[in-house]
């Protein structure tokens, strides 16, 4: 239940003067539906305001005058601006607009009369000129105009100035809270209290005021990442406390491994001995298995499925497409057999006889394993002894998807465990952020076997000479991907276009192209990946729909047309579609419009690839080149979309907050104490069950 003293800060943004039904709709996209959603809208910049006079006046710098107006002047015919000339003791200063009415701006600076005028000061043929003044107000009501100005993110309908207003209607209506933090630890940064710290905010009194480091701002972003953590330490500790099944390795597991045509590596082996420890703890497991491309996170996974076939449960496999579910049961489902673990596969296009049997088979414990998509958490389906969950790809699946598996469980044999897995290495900061709730294993080295990728950079203007080495190797057995950002031609676009791209490749090459979209028939778009898979087909356009789930060992070529639009761990992903087998393989980043131009920060990342394999170091670079804003593009995939912390900025804050919120559940699990209570406030302030990017 919400605490009353909240409720100001819970109601709608209507109650907030200023917002009728126009307003609202804009105020809500901007910010949110909650005073206090405008409330925690940090302004983006200030403007900082002196008073000066024409002869003083500095190019550039935002002014206040105390000028005497002297005469309009028309514009003589359309096009010309509007031009009101004031002056003070030192000279003339010029008022511009394009478009204005002669009658409003007239009522506003009535000729003989004295104004303040504020706006940037700008010099046209020597003359002190401001364009649009931001401010025109009589003598006694200079007060109105702020010598620091914040600056609010505006939109079409609603100014800066307007979301200055409600933000300050907001902190009107923010409480004065019992602080929550630890007294000590607020002395020792010298950080305000809480609505002192968002008074000054709103409230600014120059540029420093709103640096990720000053104090206001750290002691807010301290207060947002504690909540955070908090939450995720909640849910580590109710998987804590939740009984599990106990599982252990047995002749199952053991028939795997000897079943398995590679020896597993040491980051494999001590993967294994890590989930192990887990299920056999009594306690229900939670752990991210994270690995590169390559690195072999399906063995280490398969093992888990058959040390739970084998202790007399079940376990589930879930993949986000049916191509990677398919592969996974191809490749795992005949040594789990093998082993004594009957394995089915449960995807949305089994005939209906297929699942009534294999419906059947689950639900009666016959199957042991079932490896499939989304269909594992349908309604329908009926578990007898489900122990384990794997899922694959995790950031494809919300924390909806991932527990409606977990339900899928019996309450009498306890809590279903988590395996999660993710071929996208994370930055150590974002697991933190994300993850805090889970156990990590990392697969830091790859299977022996695997072949280096050689990655060459090229501008676009070379593409003919690309194809042309790609038909001598398609000529000589090789097949290649060919992927492109875009699915069709567009005219606002110069991006690569998949089907023009396969079409040109289909005239040069003289063979027939698969060509695989998103927005294509799920059908019809496996079938043309099935095609290649097989080796019917040499070569694939693409977009990034075989990011994920395309397993082609004789695959060697990867090109990425316009490889600069791509975010950094994507490419790393989609390089990983080559050198999956024992041959020789190479990646050619295409990069640059017809300008040929390439960024800083662009070629920094392609850099970065072509230099590095290591994909946890390339997820380090991609985090630091692209800042805490959206870092590797995973905002829509649920990490979290933070107001006022900076991982990278405040990562100290953040490990400090992350160490505070075990302790202070430690200490006190039901936050009964005196700080206990101040502490579930915030919980509720920040409210990360239901806050867009939080944690569903």
């Amino acid at each position: 239940m919400r605490p009353q003293i909240l409720f100001p800060l819970f109601a709608e943004v209507t109650s907030l003067k200023g917002v009728g039904t126009k307003v609202a709709p804009l105020i809500q996209k901007l910010a949110g539906p909650l005073v206090r959603d405008v409330l925690f809208l940090a302004p983006v910049g200030v403007i900082t305001r002196r008073r000066t006079h024409a002869a003083d006046a500095v190019e550039g710098e935002v002014g206040i005058f105390d000028v005497v107006v002297d005469r309009m002047i028309a514009p003589a015919r359309p096009g010309v601006p509007l031009k009101v000339r004031a002056s003070d003791e030192t000279g003339f200063v010029h008022l511009i607009w394009f478009g204005g009415s002669p009658q409003h701006i007239d009522r506003q600076l009535p000729q003989g009369e004295r104004r303040l005028v504020s706006g940037k000061v700008e010099r046209f043929n020597g003359e002190v000129q401001i364009v649009h003044p931001d401010w025109i107000v009589p003598l006694d009501r200079g007060e109105e105009i702020p010598a620091v100005e914040p600056v609010y993110p505006a939109t079409a309908g609603l100014t800066s100035r307007v979301v200055r207003k409600l933000a300050l209607g907001a902190l009107d209506a923010a409480p004065e809270l019992d602080e929550w933090q630890d007294p000590a630890w607020l002395a020792k940064q010298r950080w305000p209290g809480w609505h002192a710290a968002i008074a000054a905010l709103h409230r600014p009194t120059g540029e420093a005021d709103l640096s990720p480091d000053a104090a206001p701002r750290q002691r807010l972003a301290y207060d947002e990442l504690f909540a955070h953590q908090l939450a995720l330490a909640r849910r580590r500790r109710a998987r804590q406390i939740t009984p599990a099944p106990v599982i252990a390795p047995g002749a199952v597991s053991q028939a795997l491994l000897t079943a398995l045509p590679f020896t597993l590596t040491h980051a494999q082996a001590r993967a294994v001995a890590e989930i192990r420890r887990d299920l056999a703890s009594g306690e229900q497991m939670g752990r991210l298995l994270q690995g590169d491309v390559g690195s072999g996170k399906t063995a280490v996974a398969a093992l888990a499925l058959a040390d739970a076939a084998g202790s007399g449960f079940q376990a589930a496999l879930m993949a986000p497409t049916e191509i990677l579910a398919r592969q996974h049961y191809q490749r795992l489902a005949p040594m789990l057999e093998a082993a004594g673990a009957p394995t089915i596969l449960l995807t949305g296009r089994d005939t209906p006889a297929e699942r009534r049997e294999r419906l059947a088979a689950l639900a009666s414990g016959e199957a042991r394993v079932a490896i499939g998509t989304h269909a594992l958490f349908q309604d329908a389906v009926r578990f007898d002894r489900l122990a384990l969950a794997v899922i694959d790809e995790q950031h494809r699946f919300g924390v909806n998807e991932r527990s409606r598996l977990q339900a899928k469980g019996d309450p009498r044999i306890g809590g279903v465990h988590l395996l999660t897995m993710s071929a996208t290495p994370i930055p150590r900061t974002l697991e933190l952020t994300q993850y805090g709730e889970l156990e990590v294993s990392r697969l830091m080295e790859k299977p022996p076997g695997r072949t280096p990728i050689s990655t060459a950079v090229l501008p676009l203007a070379r593409i003919g000479e690309v194809a042309q080495r790609l038909k001598a190797a398609v000529e000589s057995g090789a097949q290649a991907y060919w992927i492109c950002p875009l699915v069709a031609e567009s005219e606002v676009s110069d991006l690569a276009a998949a089907e023009e791209r396969a079409r040109d490749l289909r005239r040069i090459l003289n063979i027939e192209v698969g060509l695989a979209h998103g927005q294509m028939p799920g059908a019809e778009r496996e079938a043309v990946m099935a095609d290649f898979s097989d080796g019917r087909l040499s070569v694939l356009v693409a977009t990034t729909v075989v990011e994920v789930g395309v397993d082609v060992p004789n695959a060697t070529i990867m090109v990425i047309e316009h490889a600069d639009r791509f975010g950094l761990a994507q490419l790393h992903q989609l390089r990983g579609r080559v050198g999956r087998g024992a041959k020789s393989s190479a990646c050619i980043l295409l990069y640059g419009g017809q300008d040929g131009g390439l960024g800083e920060t662009a070629r920094e990342r392609l850099e970065t690839l072509r230099r590095s394999e290591d994909g946890f170091e390339i997820a380090e670079e991609d985090f630091r080149l692209r800042g805490g804003g959206d870092p590797l593009g995973l905002r829509q995939s649920g990490f979290p979309a933070y107001r006022f912390a900076d991982p990278i900025r405040h990562r100290s804050l953040l490990l400090a907050a992350a160490d505070d919120a075990r302790l202070v559940l430690g200490r006190d699990p039901d936050l009964t104490g005196p700080r206990g209570e101040a502490i579930q406030v915030l919980e509720a302030l920040f409210d990360w069950k239901t806050e867009r990017g939080g944690l569903d």
